[in-house]
């Protein structure tokens, strides 16, 4: 920050006069005014200076930071101007001297505060400048729970107000801990959580919204382990496996199961067969994903690692990532070997969470952000990058997997968003924080193990500072990274970030804007967080075909706040979109609502609902396109029949929720009950399942995405447990 000593036009800053006289003290004018004469001497003075370079002009704004941060504050003048405003004026170049009279004639007297208002105006005319400040930005963190002193040092770096017990009034971000519920009763503001986050990122639902994007795009999607959800798919699993073993006798596979609500490693174990899986409650097996185990991982000092991103999704609609550009990688803390039935309990060699190996002897504090067993991930990066490899690749790849994945999830999140906050309804609009478990291959190629809702953003650590005894201590690494990612978050979501460009500009040099530093008048670094998209759109685009069909289950759900789609609903749908003839009839149409419905509620106990959910709407979906565009592949198949279903909504007056919708309500009601009581114990419909499959599968397995997963992943299952090629950028362990 400039000094007060340097050179300064005029600063004006307005008030009204008030009814009675100023009391305390204040600017004085000698001589009660100033001389016709001797105005005109500073009015060409003035435009003599403003035609002189920006360094002036930011000379003015130090000015103004002097006077407002000290607490030697100036008051309001004494002479009325115009008998309407009075306005204290500081003319000339000379110090800043409070209490004393300048060289301009004019004292300051201190102990006076100017009242706040909003912006930067300039007057062309006399040069003048009205220096004005907006309020700070307000935080409400009293339900923030964790991450609490990384959150309070970005807030107090920024400048801005916190509330850690909350404010009667909104304030403009509200922090939560845990979830968007953690205060049902915010009406405006911006949250940071996102509906529904919690839920998709669950181990089961994760893997369901990414093996959706499998199907459609095989190629795109393969950073993802193969996995199949325990207990629906135990057959399965179980059946594939048995069959690749027989195919070959030397292949044995490793596999690595997970808890569906599992955290910090808790419940994770290795198996090399289906019947290594343990058991709950009799012969009830736990719900969980089971995955393929990546045993040729990258090595560095013979350990295995893993790296936590942190990704900011800022919005859903329109869709907005960001990465940053700092990361931690975190090490076993025992040298890594090949799975074998021997280490398969070995923890500290496989495991790569911090909760479990911060509990091992080997495990090492440092200070230095490039050593121990928590490392920034430059730090790897350069290391990487001294044995020749091409980190920029790395880093491409990197942010691929993440707006791939982040596409994968955004259409069950956009139906929760409008499930809590209806469109027309008030309330607030999210963001969120994500932290992305990444592992990287030998042959350095990415692959994606967990996406985390709440990621720990703590930035200190528990240490034994005599026996028995801990205490908290900073962590150099955590701080180094975890501050600027939430920093740079709330300035993103700075609500004067929002405003339109010129309001922007104005704002721009204000205390707590992107601009002004953490000291007075300091600068804040650049911002670590990067955008990717919509930066990237034109590349990733195309693989937002689910969104498409979102966009149609949203449109029949008909209720403002449902997440289920009934009977009536999918019916207006098939009619609207003109999907039935004579090869689908609308009596095939209920019986295909009724089987897909009543196996998705097997699958989902936890849920209240009734009805068709938007993964069961899906899998519908791509049913009806197989059935009308044999000849094609499925993604070409769901394109072309999203193409029929659109275009026919576009030809129709009042084809949504509010036309048709409601017209058919009663008829299609009563049609689709009476479909329901009569077919109790119906048999899957004969379309569901292939001939050549039926002997892989259990009897609540019957389904298209089942079968097609059953017919064309034997085939490439030997394949794709087989150990990849080593690429020539491969690292040497």
């Amino acid at each position: 920050m400039l000094s007060a000593g340097s050179n300064t036009g005029a600063v004006h800053s307005t008030a009204r006069s008030p009814p009675t006289k100023p009391q305390g003290r204040h600017l004085r004018q000698p001589g009660g005014g100033t001389s016709a004469a001797r105005q005109s001497r500073l009015r060409s003075k003035l435009g003599k200076d403003e035609r002189n370079s920006s360094y002036k002009q930011e000379s003015e704004y130090a000015l103004h930071e002097t006077l407002v941060a000290a607490n030697a504050n100036v008051g309001k003048p004494h002479n009325r101007i115009d008998n309407e405003r009075q306005m204290l004026q500081i003319q000339g170049t000379g110090k800043i001297l409070q209490g004393k009279t300048e060289t301009n004639g004019n004292t300051v007297i201190p102990n006076q505060r100017p009242k706040e208002t909003k912006g930067f105006s300039h007057n062309k005319e006399d040069g003048n400048k009205v220096v004005k400040r907006r309020k700070p930005v307000t935080v409400d963190t009293s339900k923030a729970k964790t991450s609490m002193e990384a959150l309070k040092l970005s807030i107090r770096q920024l400048k801005w107000k916190e509330f850690p017990v909350g404010r009667r009034s909104a304030c403009d971000i509200y922090w939560h801990g845990v979830s968007f519920h953690d205060n049902d009763n915010i009406v405006s503001g911006q949250v940071n959580k996102f509906p529904g986050m919690i839920e998709m990122l669950r181990k089961i639902n994760l893997s369901r919204a990414v093996r959706t994007m499998q199907e459609l795009f095989p190629e795109e999607y393969n950073f993802y382990p193969r996995s199949w959800i325990l207990p629906e798919e135990y057959q399965l699993f179980s059946t594939q496996i048995r069959l690749a073993k027989d195919s070959d006798a030397s292949l044995k596979p490793t596999f690595i199961v997970k808890p569906d609500g599992g955290s910090q490693g808790d419940g994770i174990y290795l198996i090399r067969d289906p019947s290594d899986l343990r058991v709950i409650a009799g012969s009830q097996t736990k719900q969980s994903v089971v995955q393929e185990y990546i045993h040729k991982p990258l090595l560095i000092d013979k350990l295995k690692f893993d790296i936590r991103l942190y990704v900011l999704v800022k919005s859903l609609e329109p869709l907005e990532i960001y990465i940053a550009k700092e990361g931690l990688s975190r090490f076993c803390t025992e040298p890594y070997q090949e799975p074998s039935q021997k280490n398969l309990s070995h923890v500290f060699m496989h495991l790569t969470n911090y909760s479990l190996n911060i509990q091992s002897g080997n495990f090492v504090h440092s200070n230095s952000l490039s050593s121990g067993s928590k490392r920034t991930f430059s730090s790897v990066l350069y290391r990487l990058a001294s044995k020749g490899v091409d980190i920029k690749k790395v880093w491409s790849d990197i942010i691929s997997l993440v707006i791939k994945t982040v596409i994968a999830l955004v259409p069950e999140l956009k139906v929760y968003y409008q499930a809590d906050i209806p469109p027309g309804k008030p309330g607030p609009s999210c963001f969120q924080i994500l932290g992305f478990d990444i592992l990287l291959m030998k042959n350095l190629k990415p692959v994606l193990l967990e996406v985390n809702a709440n990621p720990s953003m703590r930035i200190e650590h528990e240490q034994e500072v005599s026996p028995g005894v801990f205490e908290y201590v900073p962590s150099p690494v955590d701080e180094e990274v975890k501050v600027g990612v939430i920093r740079d978050t709330l300035r993103l979501m700075d609500p004067a970030q929002r405003k339109p460009p010129q309001q922007q500009e104005e704002m721009s040099v204000e205390v707590g804007s992107p601009e002004q530093g953490p000291g007075e008048g300091g600068v804040l670094p650049s911002l670590c967080l990067k955008q990717v998209f919509p930066k990237y759109t034109k590349q990733f685009s195309y693989l937002r075909t689910v969104e498409r069909i979102t966009a149609l289950f949203l449109r029949f759900l008909g209720v403002k706040g449902n997440m289920r789609l009934g009977p009536t609903g999918f019916r207006t749908f098939i009619r609207n979109c003109k999907l039935s003839n004579s090869n689908l009839s609308m009596a095939s149409v209920d019986i295909l609502y009724i089987d897909i419905t009543r196996r998705w509620s097997g699958m989902l106990p936890e849920s209240r609902e009734s009805g068709m959910g938007l993964q069961a709407f899906v899998e519908a979906f791509f049913y009806l396109a197989q059935r009308r565009f044999k000849s094609l592949s499925l993604r070409e198949q769901v394109v072309s029949l999203l193409e029929v279903c659109e275009a026919q909504l576009e030809n129709q007056v009042g084809g949504g929720p509010g036309g048709p919708l409601a017209e058919d309500s009663t008829s299609s009601a009563r049609r689709s009950v009476s479909c329901s009581r009569t077919q109790p114990g119906r048999t899957p419909h004969p379309h569901y399942a292939s001939t050549t499959s039926q002997a892989l599968l259990a009897p609540q397995l019957y389904s298209p995405a089942v079968q097609r997963r059953a017919s064309s992943q034997d085939y490439r299952l030997h394949q794709r447990l087989r150990p990849p090629q080593t690429h020539k950028a491969s690292v040497d362990n």
